[in-house]
């Protein structure tokens, strides 16, 4: 009865740790954060047909995506729902110039920075707002609305606009799904960049943590 019991504790310990270490990973890579949020396979798909490995997007709808990056001791944390070109016209298009638009697809595209942030000459406490943008021709206007919890643009109220700059679009290598990313631009400087078919715009942050 004692090795049996012997034999069953040991077991329970190795399972134990195999769950912990699971979970250590989760918490601490990025693609695995991905991967446990989305729908399975959404993320290596759409990585996919970016890079040209599926030629042929059939893929339906708009996965729901995420983007994140730690900058400073700040995290940055988007989501957001991925939509494909499809041999679609995208600018002036599928997506009218000097309308505001969700950025994305299905719910307000979500921004969430886990301490300040100044973006242009507005500082944003901690928190989670909604990224819309207006595309024009020659430049667009990129909006930080107070309210993140929206359906597309159906509920946008420009009154709880936080942040409104212009940025100056530029030339991408084609990018057939939607995305996002986050990246560390100096050491308390950050980069949010959106690209699609062959615009891409970027959104400079910079943090407040000492």
């Amino acid at each position: 009865m004692k090795k049996t019991s012997i034999f069953f504790s040991v077991i329970s310990l190795l399972v134990l740790a195999c769950n912990n270490a699971s979970r250590g990973k989760e918490t601490n890579s990025p693609a695995m954060h991905e991967a446990h949020l989305m729908p399975a396979g959404s993320g290596s798909y759409c990585d996919s047909v970016n890079a040209g490995l599926i030629k042929n997007d059939t893929m339906k709808g708009s996965p729901h995506r995420i983007a994140m990056a730690t900058v400073n001791g700040t995290h940055a944390h988007i989501e957001y729902g991925s939509p494909g070109v499809k041999d679609r016209v995208i600018w002036g298009g599928l997506v009218a110039y000097d309308k505001v638009w969700v950025t994305g697809a299905h719910n307000a595209t979500s921004i969430q920075f886990s301490q300040p942030v100044t973006i242009g000459d507005k500082m944003l406490p901690k928190g989670t707002y909604a990224l819309f943008t207006i595309p024009g021709k020659e430049t667009w206007q990129v909006i930080i609305n107070s309210r993140y919890e929206q359906h597309l643009a159906d509920d946008y109220q420009q009154q709880e606009d936080l942040v409104r700059i212009t940025v100056k679009p530029t030339e991408v290598m084609m990018t057939s799904r939607l995305t996002y990313s986050v990246r560390p631009n100096g050491d308390s400087e950050g980069e949010i960049k959106m690209q699609w078919e062959k615009l891409a715009i970027s959104l400079p942050f910079k943090t407040n943590v000492k």
